[in-house]
């Protein structure tokens, strides 16, 4: 079995540490968001890769969801008492470590999936993990407010809190980006393709704006898992997100947003299964189950249950 994930960070590397439970014996292929990266202290930081990594190859700060376990901060301490910048985006030692030898090989002219292949020889993820494109792509928010700025997304989510409302969001540089080497085959090649519980308008939004990613995934047998329960995200704030391009937050509305010649199915939680009636979802099958991560064994139900729909609907 041939399953490709378009993957955020948190939720996604949770899910899929529950889809390799529930499936150890598929081959997984995961095309990971990389709207996210910035570059701060001279470094190229790619969080969803890294937590997508560090998740899957047990080296995951449990507590936060991010960043490493057992983490030491004497970088960050020293750089402050040097006076340098940014202080709101904290980046922990070992996690430096990571980001230093990402650069490094990219300053040799390696491109961003060679890089990430030779990241994962370390931690050993168990999946295949592909960059959506190997050219920078940033995704941008224009705020909504009396300044009418441009921010990185990183700083209006970190520093902001996403406290200020953004009136739009763009994945810069995403128009003019190519797939990353492997992206298309992986799409092309699975039985099915899944979308976890990511923030579906930073995290598998920018995978989708690059061109010809959309389209592949349009011909595939597509399950999707609402990041959305009972009204509310399960984790951040993916409210602001869906605000800024109109969406309601809600799980029907997500699905919606992401439309019928996307998706074809759609796991949404127990408090959600009016879903399942909403007119705007026609030609989407809509499940209720229990949607919330608890541990390995309610994730792995979890993902059973998209691998079991995507099966399905295959047919």
């Amino acid at each position: 079995m041939r399953i490709t994930v378009l993957a955020g960070g948190v939720g996604a590397a949770r899910f899929l540490r529950g889809l390799k439970a529930a499936a150890p014996d598929a081959q997984i292929t995961v095309v990971g968001n990389t709207g996210d990266d910035i570059t701060l202290f001279g470094l190229r930081v790619c969080p969803d890769l890294d937590t997508v990594m560090y998740t899957l190859g047990g080296g995951i700060s449990e507590e936060q969801g991010w960043g490493r376990a057992e983490e030491t901060f004497v970088l960050r301490d020293e750089l402050a008492a040097y006076g340098v910048g940014p202080g709101w985006f904290t980046l922990g030692d070992r996690d430096f470590a990571t980001h230093i030898a990402r650069s490094q090989l990219l300053a040799e002219g390696r491109p961003l999936s060679e890089v990430t292949a030779s990241l994962c020889e370390r931690w050993r993820p168990g999946v295949r993990l592909l960059p959506m494109s190997d050219d920078r792509i940033e995704t941008h928010v224009h705020l909504d407010d009396e300044t009418g700025g441009v921010i990185h997304f990183q700083e209006w989510w970190v520093r902001l809190h996403a406290a200020v409302p953004a009136k739009t969001i763009v994945p810069s540089g995403a128009a003019e980006a190519t797939p990353a080497p492997g992206v298309a085959e992986a799409i092309n090649d699975a039985d099915f393709v899944l979308f976890p519980p990511s923030n579906p308008v930073v995290s598998i939004g920018p995978i989708l704006a690059v061109p010809g990613i959309r389209e592949a995934v349009s011909a595939k047998t597509v399950v999707g898992v609402s990041g959305i329960i009972g009204g509310a995200p399960v984790r951040g704030m993916a409210d602001a997100c869906l605000t800024a391009i109109g969406v309601e937050t809600s799980a029907a509305a997500v699905a919606a947003h992401f439309g019928a010649d996307l998706i074809n199915g759609w796991l949404v939680d127990e408090q959600d299964k009016a879903a399942a009636d909403d007119p705007a979802l026609a030609g989407i099958e809509v499940r209720a189950l229990p949607l919330y991560m608890r541990d390995l064994a309610s994730t792995a139900a979890i993902a059973q249950a998209a691998i079991d729909l995507a099966k399905e609907l295959s047919r």
